[in-house]
């Protein structure tokens, strides 16, 4: 039996089989695993438990893995691995637009699933076990900017006045390298040196896409940026003061 304080996952899926699976996957790697066959079974898992990384099933029947998704997305920053048996690129597409960090189509190897779920977990923090996880406090890397505060230790974005502003994975990931690269030019590649273990390769725009994303997050008109600009044939930089807080 996994720990109390090890890794918590949700698996949210109305095929009782595959939640079987994941749960057989999972459990022997020393996680802890919750079941849930629909957006209100998660609800209760959520309200009761701390939960580190939901596989979230775009299909499910009566309910909208996409609907179930912008609502986690609306209200925290809590990873979400899309699991669906629809491989079209366009669905992954969509999945990762409303938050997920990740997305696996079935039929798939439970191993591929643990790996994805293992790195999406290291990206957050999740990956963390024990006393360690449970009670050493992290150090402190506060930053602030424009209008916003970054804590990099707890991985949140908060406007000056206090309001969290819910990023996915990626995004913080993103945010984190701009805001430690202040007004450097970054190109693609080189973004994607600095987000490791991301898989960047599976669309052509990635890291365009990601760009966009977080500009509405944190620009006042995403589409004339001041913060996080465009230089044409080059890459992105953050064009703001970053001060240590």
């Amino acid at each position: 039996m996994a720990e109390p304080s090890a890794p918590h996952i949700a698996v949210v899926d109305d095929d009782e089989k595959i939640r079987l699976l994941l749960r057989r996957c999972f459990e022997p790697e020393g996680y802890r695993v919750s079941e849930a066959a629909s957006g209100a079974e998660l609800d209760v898992i959520l309200a009761r438990d701390a939960v580190d990384l939901i596989t979230l099933d775009l299909g499910l029947a009566g309910d909208d893995g996409l609907s179930i998704a912008r609502k986690i997305r609306s209200r925290s920053n809590i990873p979400i691995i899309m699991v669906t048996g629809k491989g079209d690129p366009i669905d992954k597409i969509v999945g990762l637009e409303v938050g997920a960090d990740d997305y696996i189509a079935k039929p798939f190897h439970v191993r591929e699933v643990l790996a994805r779920a293992r790195s999406v977990l290291r990206r957050s923090g999740g990956q963390e076990q024990g006393a360690e996880r449970s009670h050493s406090p992290a150090r402190s890397e506060i930053y602030a900017f424009a209008d916003w505060v970054v804590d990099i230790s707890k991985r949140e974005l908060k406007s000056r006045a206090g309001q969290l502003e819910p990023l996915t994975t990626g995004e913080f990931d993103l945010l984190k390298v701009l805001v430690m690269n202040p007004n450097r030019v970054l190109s693609r590649d080189q973004i994607m040196d600095h987000l490791k273990g991301r898989d960047w390769d599976a669309f052509d725009r990635s890291i365009d896409n990601q760009i966009a994303r977080l500009r509405k997050k944190i620009e006042a008109d995403p589409n004339n940026p001041r913060l996080i600009k465009t230089v044409r044939g080059v890459g992105y930089t953050l064009t703001a003061d970053i001060s240590s807080v």
